[in-house]
């Protein structure tokens, strides 16, 4: 099994739908996992709406702090975009791929709809891409 992580720092919002996403889309042989350097106490109550709103529950995901396994263990890993330099994941990943996607934290629910619809387009392409690639 192939492992997607996908990073930001709290991993709490764009790193868990991305999360949730990868893993309704996900090629046969492939899984997501998501993580951050700084990791929440929970989940974004507003990105769990959204992403109920688009008929996935996310709410029982938890953050989880990034670890060299995981870093070791993915085929590919997926920033989603820092706000926090000094706690950047993208410093610890090699060759990551950078979506540079706004933070959710603190937005409004129509906001973070659009963040979340961004999110499955990306994820969608991303899949696409790994599908022509075996």
């Amino acid at each position: 099994m192939k492992t997607i992580l996908f990073v930001c720092v709290e991993n709490a919002g764009r790193s868990q739908m991305a999360e949730g996403f990868f893993n309704r889309y996900a090629p046969k042989g492939f899984r997501a996992v998501s993580a951050g350097t700084r990791p929440a106490a929970q989940i974004n109550p507003l990105a769990v709406q959204a992403m109920k709103e688009a008929g996935m529950d996310i709410s029982a995901q938890k953050s989880k702090i990034i670890t060299e396994d995981m870093i070791r263990d993915s085929a590919k890993a997926v920033n989603m975009g820092c706000m926090d330099r000094a706690e950047c994941p993208l410093l610890f990943l090699n060759n990551p791929i950078d979506w540079g996607i706004q933070d959710p934290k603190g937005q409004a629910i129509k906001k973070v709809r659009e963040i979340r619809d961004d999110i499955e387009r990306r994820v969608k392409e991303l899949v696409k891409n790994l599908e022509y690639s075996r």
